[in-house]
């Protein structure tokens, strides 16, 4: 990837977009680059339990990691800052956050919050917005199976239309047993998203120990992404 930044939304929630940040992650520490994971928004727990730039640390290997806000509900970004009474982060605090990583650091990975349009203030500013600041590419996590074609397609003509790139797709979990669906997306999903696939993370892990996870890693992600996985 050209450039420090790079964002990773998805397609929506619970579909990997954290493991896939830490095979970057560890892929890119490997290459002997240094790098700094940002979580605008975490939600759905408590400040004395561990987040998502915590695992993408336990993962990866030695990197910065910055969260900007914390908020109990499991629920979008604005609306759990609401429920809380909490301040909200809008992308001006984001692409300002972002940029003071990249001074120095080699790569500046900026994780979202569920799906590409989920809200971040009650402005309806989004993940989008962020990168638009930065002029970033967004790269998108996806499913493996039935369904995925067409959110997959939304998500990238959502970034197309705000002048955004789309690097390519990546599988945030595929399956150790892949049914039909699912070997034929490996084909479709590239085709649909005019964009390529840059990699699946098998399934399961995260539960790797460290260790054998950042050895794994570069060969679930494509060289684009620093990685080894044939195209």
């Amino acid at each position: 990837m050209d450039g420090p930044f790079l964002f990773v939304s998805g397609i929506g929630t619970e579909i990997g977009k954290t493991v896939v940040t830490a095979a970057i992650a560890a892929t890119a520490l490997a290459g002997g680059r240094s790098v700094a994971v940002l979580k605008p928004a975490q939600t759905g727990l408590t400040a004395d339990q561990p987040g998502d730039v915590a695992e993408v640390v336990r993962l990866a290997g030695p990197l910065t990691g910055r969260e900007l806000a914390r908020y109990p509900d499991p629920l979008a970004p604005a609306t759990a800052a609401r429920r809380a009474g909490l301040p909200s982060v809008g992308p001006a605090e984001i692409a300002k956050s972002a940029e003071a990583l990249a001074e120095d650091h080699d790569l500046v990975l900026v994780e979202g919050a569920g799906g590409l349009l989920v809200w971040f203030d009650e402005g309806g500013s989004t993940l989008a917005d962020a990168a638009r600041r930065l002029d970033a590419p967004v790269l998108v996590v996806t499913t493996a199976g039935l369904g995925t074609l067409n959110t997959t397609a939304l998500t990238v003509e959502a970034l197309r239309a705000r002048r955004l790139v789309c690097p390519g797709v990546v599988i945030g979990s595929w399956p150790h047993r892949p049914d039909l669906a699912a070997r034929c997306n490996l084909d479709d999903l590239p085709r649909v998203a005019d964009a390529p696939l840059l990699g699946a993370i098998p399934a399961g892990a995260g539960a790797l120990p460290p260790d054998a996870f950042r050895a794994r890693a570069p060969g679930w992600l494509t060289p684009p992404l620093g990685g080894r996985r044939p195209h």
